[in-house]
């Protein structure tokens, strides 16, 4: 039957699967058979016309999810079978089994929560009632003094006797939540009072804490409305084991499909030649192109042709083998192409020299084994990306290895056509191992991963006699012990060994998921890793992960998804399931994934059909949420672009006063929602637009600082403030703060509360985004400014007055000099481990209540800024003479709380050692951003020094109080930098003010 006109069905498990294969034979399908008193097997099937299914509502419902993913997946889902389409229907099911499970409740009102310990100076206050006020729309407000130790449930039952005495009724069968007033945040669960994050934050801040009492039915709708794709089985297509698709002894009538591992030939590719439609402005004289075998960035086999000069069309109709068996080949393996500029060869230098110094000009990648478990055959022709340059190198960190998509753009790229052998049936690589010998063990001889690392070594099809034959199973049972060295086993491996990798397989399956640390679990998602089961392992224990931990790593786990060799993959389902389980991931997986939808052609058509087979089952509540976000997204993108093309100059802001009047118009004029919470953070809600608060700050790109009105509060709320810019990447700022957001978690879990501020930062697209303001703060240039001027820079007692006159009448308080003391600990050590560069007093703020904090990360890893040729930077950190004097360390006297800064110090840093392994494999994953100053395996070189890594730990504790001696002495060297940053005038705005 015609597939575009019918549709093949079979019931199973309750639900109704599709036949979707062209080539399958059913009797290899996974169907629910009967045998039947003849001996024959049978199974039901029923056919339904394709328009019967709901195609045209599912069509209009797609205009809706493209907007939403920011690209159209129908215009390149033209093969049914191709990886697109079949990625669509396979992650119905997985998303499909999650809403089963979701709970409805929980997932409108899950809390922000912490399992961190409770700070030290909140700890006497939680010992005491505290009083919380209770609203109920405008009937009942009243204040309940409880202990912070209770649960939500003892709010609720005061709620329930204050109604029952004044004879008020809210519905006996109402579901009530607690919601922060003027917040999407709520209170629920069974969790202590204490454990919520914004009970901590009113605690800290000394805020009253109000809550709302809202019944359930109040809550936004967050069914599931759109229709889904038709469920096809995992196992429905061309996964099936050797035995049964061994040739031995099958007649030919018999045969459907071939095995992988019948293939006894080596591969080869036969390069027909490339196509270049429109020549570049710079043509090269010669090319040459080279085919590799790829598994994932590993190039495991190369072959060359001969260069040829290069013109709108070079062929070369020639065979290219590699040594290699078809049978050996892993999963996931992409045969690769590059065309290389080839310089003409001088006299005076060799080949092998000269070889070095080719150019890569054009890239493309196939799947040798494709999403079905296929072997790629026959003609192809592919059209390839051009390498761009450095500076748009930031989004191409291995593309050329690891991406196998083709380039879109048809008429106007390289196409290079070459011919694969062609077989006269399917040829598969099957889904499970050979029969296994006895015990249970493989056939071949087990390793221990000493063993398998030497025999990983070994030529192909070498064994070691000499392996004990238990050694796997002693791995399994002491699996603990080798946990940590799994990633350098596993590295080590010969993945075009398959008897190597049928023992590695194995040891896998024996392994438990939840003795793996988790540092581990994450090291094995880099790009060193793309076996499939591997991957796999450490999928199984993220598991475990709670949602506050999943959103501590969300944004590298994101990053990851580029690594897998397909469209659907152990990560992408567990990030869908996570996502459409909870709204706070879901939320940040949206704008995580649809950025890099718009900034990363190479990936985009895989983040694109992952995003939306979240946004399938994510709810309506969440779909009308995420398309107001996007709406105000789209417009302050428009506003911005405009007013940089009103005011392209970088010095005519200040002297004009038409700017910010020019963008109160465009804003005023805009189509902004009325109201639209923040991608930076979905508990906040943004009103309406302030326009006379609105400014356009001096600075190169021109971001405009915005301010809208805030949600309805019983006490007053500062508007909701941001800072939209547009042309500049923010994903090394999100690094950086997510980064302290996981060394603040550290701290934490030890009761080292330095009171971070790892303000809100997010990237909404390429080269666009948003940065939280954060209020009653400002830069220490404006303070130092307020006093002298530029010469300020050297008034050691200006921080201190001014921490002084925003307290009481009798002098600084305690409290004030202690959280200074603290948070300028964990920044300097933070500073110190991360590299952070470019430490002039405009990008360092303090707050009315005496809190120091960093902002603009545009240097890291110890890449620092130069004038002239010469470092500008002298000291390993920013400790200079005021912030001494804040400590009581005037004129180089030493004091109690200058000792007090030294052991935090220590401490902090000693804690952050201690997990380094984490910080350097949070950094590695995010290598396959491209970030310009994280772009090289190299670069995690800094990391480890700074952590000391290779010292002990009395040896690293002296290191870094040699680096606050350092700053010390040298302190006034940073002072001379920040007057010589006030005179020459650079007085960009920053997102911060009183």
């Amino acid at each position: 039957m015609d597939p575009g006109k019918y549709t093949v069905l079979y019931a199973k498990g309750g639900d109704w699967y599709e036949i979707y294969d062209d080539q399958q034979a059913v009797r290899t399908l996974d169907l629910p058979w009967r045998r039947e008193d003849a001996g024959l097997l049978s199974a039901d099937l029923v056919v339904k016309p394709v328009a019967a299914l709901g195609w045209a509502e599912r069509k209009t419902q797609q205009e809706c999810l493209n907007y939403l993913v920011g690209f159209n997946l129908d215009k390149e889902a033209s093969d049914r079978l191709g990886e697109l389409t079949f990625t669509r229907r396979k992650l119905a099911a997985p998303r499909r089994h999650q809403l089963r499970k979701r709970d409805h409740k929980w997932y409108s009102t899950e809390p922000w929560t912490t399992s961190c310990p409770l700070p030290k100076d909140l700890e006497e206050q939680v010992k005491r009632k505290h009083p919380i006020t209770l609203h109920y729309v405008d009937k009942v407000s009243f204040s309940v003094h409880v202990e912070l130790s209770a649960k939500p449930k003892v709010l609720l039952q005061y709620f329930a006797m204050v109604m029952a005495d004044q004879g008020l009724h809210c519905g006996a069968d109402e579901d009530l939540v607690l919601q922060v007033f003027g917040r999407e945040e709520f209170i629920s669960g069974d969790l202590a009072l204490s454990s919520f994050l914004w009970v901590r934050h009113c605690l800290k801040s000394d805020q009253d804490i109000h809550l709302s009492v809202v019944p359930l039915s109040q809550l936004a709708e967050d069914t599931v409305t759109l229709v889904d794709w038709p469920l096809i089985d995992d196992s429905s297509s061309h996964f099936s084991t050797h035995d049964q698709l061994c040739l031995e002894g099958r007649n030919l009538d018999e045969i459907v499909m071939i095995s992988l591992w019948d293939c006894h030939r080596t591969l080869r590719v036969k390069l027909l030649g490339f196509d270049v439609p429109r020549l570049p402005d710079r043509c090269p004289q010669s090319v040459s192109v080279k085919a590799s075998i790829l598994f994932g960035s590993k190039v495991l086999s190369s072959v060359c042709a001969p260069p040829k000069a290069f013109a709108d069309e070079v062929l070369w109709n020639e065979w290219l083998d590699f040594d290699v068996p078809l049978q050996d080949l892993p999963r996931g393996s992409k045969l690769g192409f590059t065309i290389h500029e080839t310089p003409p060869v001088a006299r005076d230098t060799g080949a092998e020299q000269q070889k070095g110094k080719e150019t890569l000009l054009y890239f493309v990648n196939l799947l040798l084994i494709d999403h079905r478990s296929l072997l790629s055959q026959g003609p192809h022709t592919l059209h390839m990306w051009s390498n761009p340059n450095v500076e748009e190198g930031a989004i191409t960190y291995q593309a050329d290895k690891l991406s196998t998509a083709t380039n879109p753009d048809v008429d106007e790229s390289v196409a290079i056509s070459f011919l694969l052998d062609h077989y006269s049936f399917p040829v598969v690589l099957p889904s499970s191992l050979p029969p296994l010998s006895d015990g249970g063990r493989p056939s071949s001889p087990p390793m221990d991963p000493g063993q398998a690392v030497h025999r990983a070594r070994a030529p192909p099809g070498s064994t070691d006699p000499s392996a004990p034959r238990d050694c796997l199973r002693r791995f399994r049972e002491e699996s603990v012990l080798y946990g940590t060295i799994l990633p350098h086993y596993f590295r080590n491996v010969d993945w075009m060994n398959r008897e190597t990798v049928q023992d590695v397989h194995w040891l896998l399956g024996n392994c438990n998921p939840e003795e793996l640390e988790l540092t581990v679990a994450l090291e094995l998602l880099s790009m060193d890793f793309p076996d499939t089961m591997v991957r796999r392992l450490a999928v199984q224990r993220l598991e475990s992960l709670s949602n506050e931990d999943v959103l501590k790593y969300l944004l590298q786990l994101v990053q990851t998804l580029k690594v897998e060799p397909y469209h659907d993959s152990f990560l992408a389902r567990y990030l869908i399931r996570r996502a459409l389980s909870s709204k706070r991931i879901g939320h940040f997986f949206f704008w995580y994934t649809r950025s890099e939808v718009a900034g990363c052609p190479y990936f985009r058509q895989r983040m694109a059909v992952v995003l939306e087979a979240y946004l399938l089952g994510c709810g309506q509540a969440m779909l009308d949420s995420f398309t107001q976000q996007v709406k105000a997204v789209e417009v302050l993108q428009e506003v911005a672009k405009t007013i940089k093309a009103l005011f392209p100059d970088r010095t005519d802001l200040p002297s004009t006063v038409s700017a910010p009047l020019r963008l109160q118009e465009l804003l005023r004029n805009s189509q902004l929602p009325p109201e639209f919470l923040l991608p930076l953070d979905p508990r906040v809600k943004a009103g309406r637009i302030l326009l006379d608060k609105c400014k356009v700050m001096a600075s190169k790109k021109k971001p405009l600082w915005l301010e809208f009105s805030a949600m309805p509060s019983p006490i007053a709320t500062a508007p909701v403030g941001l800072i939209f810019k547009e042309g500049d990447d923010l994903r090394q700022d999100m690094l950086v703060i997510q980064t302290l957001v996981v060394m603040d978690s550290i701290w934490q879990e030890k009761s080292l509360d330095l009171n971070l501020v790892p303000y809100g930062c997010i990237a909404t697209g390429h080269n666009v985004g948003m940065i939280e303001v954060v209020r009653k703060a400002v830069t220490i240039a404006a303070i130092q400014r307020s006093v002298g001027g530029t010469t300020g820079a050297f008034r050691n007692n200006a921080l201190y007055e001014w921490l002084r006159s925003k307290g009481p009448p009798e002098g600084i308080h305690h409290t004030t000099v202690e959280r200074f003391v603290k948070s300028c600990a964990g920044y300097c050590v933070a500073t110190y481990v991360l590299g952070i560069g470019d430490r002039h007093n405009d990008n360092i703020m303090i707050s009315t209540h005496g809190n120091l904090f960093h902002i603009d990360f545009g240097h890291i890893l110890g890449n620092t800024k130069h004038f002239l040729g010469m470092n500008r930077e002298h000291v390993p950190f920013v400790l200079t003479p005021d912030f001494l004097y804040v400590m009581g360390g005037a004129k180089g006297r030493s004091s109690l709380w200058i000792q007090a800064f030294r052991d935090t110090c220590t401490k902090a840093y000693l804690t952050l050692r201690a997990h380094s392994r984490l910080l350097i494999t949070l950094f590695s994953l995010m290598l396959l951003t491209g970030i310009p100053e994280l772009s090289a395996a190299a670069d995690m070189r800094y990391l480890r020094k700074a952590l000391q890594q290779e010292q002990s730990e009395a040896e690293a504790k002296e290191h870094f109080l040699q680096q606050i001696a350092e700053c010390e002495k040298m302190g006034w060297t940073v002072q001379a930098n920040w007057w010589i940053h006030m005179l020459a005038g650079i007085k960009n705005e920053k997102q911060h003010s009183d």
